[in-house]
C-alpha cells in the first residue's frame, strides 16, 4: 500500500486476517425487546426496571448453538457485551449484586460463551460498558435516566467517580484474569462535549478520558492481557477505530491522516439489542456488500446480534446468518487475508485483493461483457471464484475485457478472481 498503518499496541495481525466477527449485545433489555437504550430512551426508575432483573430467565441459552451460527457464518470472532450501559453484568463479579448469577438465571454467561466459542476455535472478545446507570457512584449525566428528574442537584451529590473509575478497573481485572487469554476489549463510550438542559434548568454534562481514568484503566488491561486488541472509545488511542452504523468510503485515518486497523461495528436492523416489533431489517444482499465494502477499504465488519431474554438468535437473525454463510461459504477467500487493492475498480464493483490474487465483487451484474482498467499485461487467469470456472478474456487499450455468461451466477454478489502475474 501506499502509506504505512499506524503501529498497534496489541497483536492485530490475526484481526487483519479474519476480517469478520459477531457482536452481541444481551442484557436486561432482551426482556421488553425495545432497543438497548429502552432505559434512558424512556426514563426507566431503577425501581421500574428491577423487574427485568428479577425476570431474567435464558432457560434456552445454548451458546455451543451461537458459536456455530457464527462459524457456519463465516465469522472467525466475537465480542460479547459482559455489561452494557443499564450496569448489568452477564458474569458472576465479586464488586456488584446486579450479576446474572443473582437472577432466576444464575449462571455465569460469559464463563460458558467464552468457553463454547473457545471450543468452536474463535477469538473470543468482551465488550465492557464505561457508562453506568445502575451503579450508585456514576454522576447523573446528559444520558442518564435520571436526568430530567427535579432533584438532579441533591441526587449526585455524594456520588463519586473516581470509586466508580476502581470498579470498572476491578471488573476489568476479573475479566481478564478469570476467563484465559481474551483477544479483543471493546470499551464503549466517551462523550466529554455532550450537553444538556433539563426541563428545571439543571444543566448536565457528558464524560471522557479524565472521568473514566482511563489511563489507569488501559494500564490495568495492557498489564493483565499483553497483545489484546483495544478500541479507542476510552478518549484515548489504542490499537482500533471502531465506525459505528456508517459505511466509510475510504480507509480510516487518525487526526494526523495516518491509517489506522478499523472495525465498522453494524446491525441487522436499527437496535443492538433484540427488538421484537422493529421492521427495519436489512437484506442479505445488504449486509453482504457491507463486508466487502468494509474490507475492500482495508477494515473488518463486526456485525451484530441482539438474543431474546430466552438466549436464542430469533428466525430474523438465524436467516440472515444463513445467508452470509452461504456466500461465504464459496466466496469467503475473497473476504480472508484480503484487504485495499491499489487498482481502480470498475463501476458497481469492488476490489479486494490478497497479494497475487485480485477479487472483483460484482454490484451490478454486467452484460457479457466487464472491462477492467490498467490490468493488461498484469493477469494470468481468471475465473468464477464460487465454481471456479474459467473466464475468457483479451487485452484491449491497456484494459482487460473479460466474457461473462448471459445469466448471472446464482450468487448473492458474484466474485471474479484474478490470478496476476507474479512481479
Amino acid at each position: 500500500m501506499k502509506d504505512e498503518i499506524r503501529k498497534t499496541f496489541g497483536d492485530t495481525s490475526w484481526f487483519t486476517h479474519d476480517r469478520f466477527g459477531m457482536f452481541i449485545h444481551w442484557g436486561l433489555y432482551a426482556l421488553p425487546a425495545r432497543h438497548e437504550w429502552v432505559k434512558t430512551n424512556e426514563k426507566i426508575t431503577e425501581e421500574k426496571y428491577q423487574q427485568y432483573f428479577e425476570h431474567f430467565d435464558p432457560d434456552l441459552f445454548a451458546p455451543k448453538e451461537w458459536a456455530r451460527q457464527a462459524k457456519e457464518a463465516g465469522m472467525k470472532y466475537a465480542v460479547l457485551t459482559t455489561k452494557h450501559h443499564e450496569g448489568f453484568c452477564l458474569f458472576d463479579s465479586r464488586y456488584t449484586d446486579y450479576k446474572a448469577t443473582n437472577t432466576p438465571c444464575g449462571r455465569d454467561l460469559v464463563k460458558e460463551y467464552v468457553e463454547a466459542f473457545r471450543e468452536a476455535g474463535l477469538h473470543v472478545g468482551f465488550y465492557y460498558s464505561l457508562i453506568d446507570w445502575h451503579h450508585p457512584d456514576f454522576p447523573i449525566d446528559s444520558l442518564h435516566p435520571r436526568r430530567d428528574d427535579e432533584n438532579v442537584e441533591e441526587m449526585n451529590r455524594g456520588r463519586d467517580m473516581t470509586k466508580y473509575a476502581q470498579y470498572m478497573r476491578d471488573q476489568v481485572t476479573e475479566l481478564l484474569t478469570n476467563y484465559g487469554k481474551i483477544d479483543i476489549l471493546w470499551f464503549d463510550f466517551s462523550y466529554p462535549n455532550s450537553t444538556y438542559t433539563n426541563p428545571h434548568g439543571v444543566k448536565l454534562g457528558g464524560k471522557g478520558k479524565d472521568e473514566w481514568e482511563a489511563e489507569k484503566l488501559l494500564e490495568t488491561a495492557r498489564r493483565l492481557a499483553p497483545g489484546i486488541i483495544i478500541d479507542n472509545r476510552t478518549g484515548i488511542d489504542q490499537d482500533l477505530w471502531t465506525p459505528e452504523q456508517v459505511q466509510p468510503t475510504e480507509w480510516v485515518r487518525d487526526d494526523n491522516g495516518q491509517r489506522v486497523v478499523w472495525e465498522a461495528c453494524q446491525t441487522f436492523s436499527g437496535s443492538w439489542g433484540y427488538h421484537r416489533d422493529e421492521e427495519s431489517w436489512k437484506s442479505p444482499e445488504q449486509l453482504i456488500r457491507m463486508l466487502v465494502n468494509t474490507v475492500s477499504l482495508g477494515g473488518n465488519l463486526l456485525l451484530n446480534v441482539g438474543p431474546t431474554a430466552r438466549g436464542y438468535f430469533d428466525k430474523r437473525a438465524e436467516n440472515a446468518l444463513q445467508a452470509i454463510g452461504s456466500w461465504m461459504h464459496f466466496n469467503s477467500r475473497s473476504i480472508y487475508g484480503c484487504t485495499q487493492s491499489d487498482f481502480p475498480a470498475p463501476s458497481d464493483t469492488r476490489y479486494t485483493q490478497n497479494d497475487d490474487r485480485l477479487y472483483c465483487h460484482l454490484y451490478a451484474y454486467p452484460f457479457i461483457h466487464l472491462k477492467l482498467p490498467h490490468l493488461a499485461g498484469k493477469v494470468e487467469y481468471i475465473q468464477f471464484l464460487h465454481d471456479a470456472s474459467e473466464l475468457l478474456y483479451e487485452e484491449k487499450d491497456g484494459d482487460i475485457v473479460v466474457s461473462l455468461p448471459v445469466k448471472k451466477p446464482e450468487q448473492i454478489v458474484p466474485v471474479l478472481e484474478i490470478f496476476l502475474k507474479k512481479e
